[in-house]
């Protein structure tokens, strides 16, 4: 463990480029001598937020040190985003434009999500009036835990860290699915509801149960640079991975209802689409918690292009702040210029249109 006595004061600058110079060493000799006792290395899994300075800054910082060293291995990333309409953090904007821009070639693959739509997940699924931080951790806990079941226990289809990668990035940049896990229901309501592999991928594929914000009201009045239609979206890329007591015969019963399930769009150009990952082992509940205990759970990890919502409403908040210089002095007061936060904000509309781009029209797009 590896503490420090000051944190970034929601600076990326100050993680990036001052503060971060003064702990950077220990932190990477950390690091390393953590990968020396390591049996088999596979890649990184780096957990943070992007709307703080030592999240995005420092992050971001350590990530260019690692590249050096560990460039060829795999990393992947779990990242809590901005959420469209509820923050923490005034300058948040600024925090994730300039960590996406300085990370965008650095990790595989970053799975997303957003504090919103965990907590109406617990609120609404979980009969949770007042989610704490504890609730939705143990929520995104159990979603990494099914990521990474197949490098801890044995079974019949299992996903390694690269795998990943190869099946759910078409392009390097287009690399930030969104995670949905199910079921998700309180001890309370588990004895009424049929647990089913066809239920809980059905439920996964609702809007709803995504943990990451894309049907947000912040644009309703159509600010954005594309069609409202881009909201709903279409799919790239899922992988499915199920745990616990599943029969694969059940698995594709559910993946051709999904296929076949005409509210639910998929790209033309990736016909197959589906990853499938199963292991034996079933989730485990923490004691007193807040899910139910169950013997199989699955985990939806999808590149979809309703992401590029994700990043006009980041955009659009940054444009708003920028246009007015606000706050800029203090990034520039950490070494930060100018033309560094205007190069990364046209980074980001590049990625906003690359996955805009990606959508099959459904209907002749004229002069839109």
């Amino acid at each position: 463990m590896v503490t420090g006595k000051e944190d970034a004061a929601n600076n990326f600058a100050r993680g990036a480029c001052s503060i971060g110079l003064d702990v950077v060493g220990h932190v990477t000799d950390s690091i390393r001598q953590i990968l020396e006792s390591c049996d088999s290395f596979q890649g990184f899994m780096v957990f943070h937020s992007v709307g703080g300075g030592t999240g995005s800054g420092f992050t971001a910082f350590i990530l260019d040190d690692m590249l050096e060293e560990h460039g060829k291995k795999c990393k992947l990333e779990v990242a809590i985003y901005p959420a469209p309409e509820i923050s923490t953090v005034v300058v948040e904007p600024y925090n994730a434009v300039f960590f996406t821009h300085a990370t965008l070639d650095h990790f595989n693959v970053s799975f997303i999500a957003d504090n919103e739509a965990l907590y109406k997940i617990c609120k609404h699924n979980l009969d949770i009036d007042l989610p704490a931080y504890k609730n939705i951790n143990r929520l995104v806990a159990q979603a990494i835990s099914t990521i990474t079941s197949s490098i801890r226990f044995g079974g019949p289809l299992n996903v390694d860290l690269q795998e990943f990668q190869t099946n759910l990035v078409p392009y390097p940049k287009i690399h930030f699915p969104l995670m949905a896990y199910a079921p998700v229901t309180s001890a309370r309501n588990a004895s009424h509801e049929a647990l089913t592999v066809m239920s809980m991928t059905r439920s996964c594929f609702d809007p709803h149960s995504h943990m990451l914000n894309v049907s947000s009201t912040a644009l309703s009045k159509g600010e954005g640079s594309f069609p409202q239609d881009s909201a709903l979206g279409q799919y790239i890329a899922c992988c499915l991975l199920y745990r616990g007591n599943v029969v694969p015969k059940e698995v594709n019963a559910a993946i051709s209802f999904i296929k076949n399930n005409r509210s639910i769009k998929f790209v033309s150009w990736s016909p197959t689409g589906f990853k499938v990952g199963i292991n034996q082992q079933k989730p485990i509940a923490v004691p007193n918690g807040d899910l139910a205990e169950v013997d199989k759970c699955v985990c939806l990890l999808a590149n979809t292009t309703s992401v590029t919502r994700t990043w006009t409403v980041l955009n659009r908040k940054y444009d708003l702040m920028f246009d007015k210089r606000a706050f800029v002095h203090w990034y520039q007061a950490e070494g930060m210029e100018i033309s560094e936060m205007e190069d990364a904000r046209e980074c980001l509309a590049v990625l906003e249109r690359d996955y805009y781009e990606l959508m099959t029209p459904m209907e002749p797009m004229g002069d839109r």
